[in-house]
């Protein structure tokens, strides 16, 4: 059997070395055997971001009011203008669990799961995914959040930690560690050491149990696998470098940023998401832009108040324009983000056309909670078998009687069996997860499946 030679075939974290700079290359196609690139589709890049904005929106200005490829953007949507082909705002999905919560939304805007004291969360979409890009990447997802609230949720319900500063983000993941490789692995080992003792001490104790005590023990146990298997993951990447990044992205993306110049901090994490996609660090991104309650003003556009102040406008106009502002502000930072994927490429094209984003808000109209018809935006993912070029519009049913004349849509869904889950579900199989049902899915989103 003639087998092709490869000597082409480059190492997973090969570096470009010239003009006194070092870079890692993006993960390209000779960077894996002819074998594995036919043998398992998991190897090619596929990649998922999710980004939340708190408090809702401006509904009366948001709302797009034409179904189908020939909508008109509305007032805080045109800077997605250039992106028409590669992005799909939705109108009426929903999750049904999340109908008449308060703040809770966002806890459960990508996991789909009940709220209440008594209840636990479910694992978020994010995390699915991440279960299948893990073993290829150095890191199994990236969670950022500039006030506090992942929206990343591990399988036993528990909120993962989240990085606020866009400094603290970008060395995590393109520094080594401060005392060198080997003092790292000194304090991995002594982990190890204490997670072993724990798990041999809670086995000892584990037959001493009530049953009600032993469940909770193995929550506990659970939690303390996670760590072991970070560790022992973290432990085996060591001996990899990490890429190497010129000088002038170094400086511009290793900074803290004060909220006060919210458009350049939201760039940059955005920046730092790009480069982490394509330096391949991981696949898996979550975005957390405000905590629900809270949301961030806009001192730069003059601001001044938050946006959950804002979104109780009670009919305030002046109010009202506001927060109209602060949503065209924040989708405009996100139009920059579809545009960076758009200006990056790997051995696939550009990553837009390998990675998905969904942007938008557990809760729709903010003043009174209401949150049947979610703003969301879905960009990129072509090759993964998207389609975009339209609204998706799910309020459009018989008994629906038109925008203007049917406030309470923000309250009670048009069409129940219009689920965020579904998309979520959609996102997730695109992913390559094995499923066929996500929380209370009940199909995927055809509209946008190629």
């Amino acid at each position: 059997m003639n087998v092709p030679r490869q000597n082409w075939l480059l190492t997973r974290r090969h570096a470009l070395k010239g003009l006194g700079v070092t870079m890692a290359l993006p993960f390209l196609d000779c960077m894996q055997p002819l074998r594995a690139a036919t043998a398992d589709p998991a190897l090619k890049a596929r990649r998922s971001v999710f980004i939340y904005l708190p408090n809702g929106v401006c509904t009366a200005d948001y709302q797009i009011k034409e179904a189908g490829p020939d909508y008109k953007l509305s007032k805080p949507l045109v800077s997605l203008e250039p992106h028409r082909d590669v992005v799909t705002p939705f109108s009426g999905l929903h999750h049904p669990n999340g109908l008449g919560n308060h703040h809770n939304c966002q806890s459960i805007w990508l996991t789909g799961g009940k709220i209440g004291q008594s209840v636990r969360n479910t694992i978020s979409v994010d995390q699915l995914m991440a279960q299948v890009t893990a073993p290829i990447t150095r890191y199994s997802s990236l969670e950022l959040s500039n006030q506090g609230g992942s929206l990343a949720v591990n399988p036993d319900g528990i909120q993962l930690p989240a990085t606020f500063s866009p400094g603290l983000a970008f060395r995590e993941l393109f520094e080594d560690p401060k005392g060198g490789i080997a003092k790292q692995r000194r304090g991995y080992q002594r982990r190890g050491s204490i997670i072993d003792a724990v798990l041999d001490e809670a086995r000892s104790l584990s037959g001493q149990l009530g049953n009600e005590d032993k469940g909770r023990l193995e929550q506990y146990l659970t939690a303390v696998r996670e760590v072991e298997i970070r560790t022992e993951r973290s432990d085996k990447w060591l001996d990899t470098p990490r890429p190497k990044i010129e000088p002038s992205i170094h400086s511009k993306l290793n900074r803290d940023i004060s909220l006060q110049m919210l458009g350049d901090y939201l760039r940059t994490m955005y920046d730092i998401i790009v480069l982490a996609f394509q330096t391949d660090m991981t696949r898996v991104a979550t975005f957390a832009t405000g905590l629900e309650g809270q949301g961030p003003a806009v001192p730069e556009i003059g601001i001044k108040q938050d946006r959950h102040s804002l979104s109780h406008h009670n009919g305030n106009p002046d109010l009202m324009r506001q927060l109209m502002e602060s949503d065209a502000f924040n989708i405009a930072q996100f139009s920059y983000f579809i545009g960076r994927l758009k200006e990056v490429s790997d051995a696939d094209g550009p990553l837009i056309n390998t990675t998905m984003a969904l942007y938008g808000s557990g809760m729709a109209y903010g003043h009174s909670h209401g949150n049947a018809s979610l703003p969301l935006i879905l960009a990129g993912g072509t090759k993964l078998g998207l389609k975009h070029g339209r609204h998706v519009d799910f309020n459009l049913v018989p008994e629906f009687k038109g925008y203007d004349k049917h406030p309470a849509i923000h309250f009670k869904p048009v069409n129940e069996k219009a689920r965020l889950s579904n998309l979520l579900l959609t996102m997730a199989q695109k992913m390559n997860v094995k499923t066929e049902k996500f929380a209370d899915s009940l199909g995927i989103v055809s509209e946008v499946s190629a």
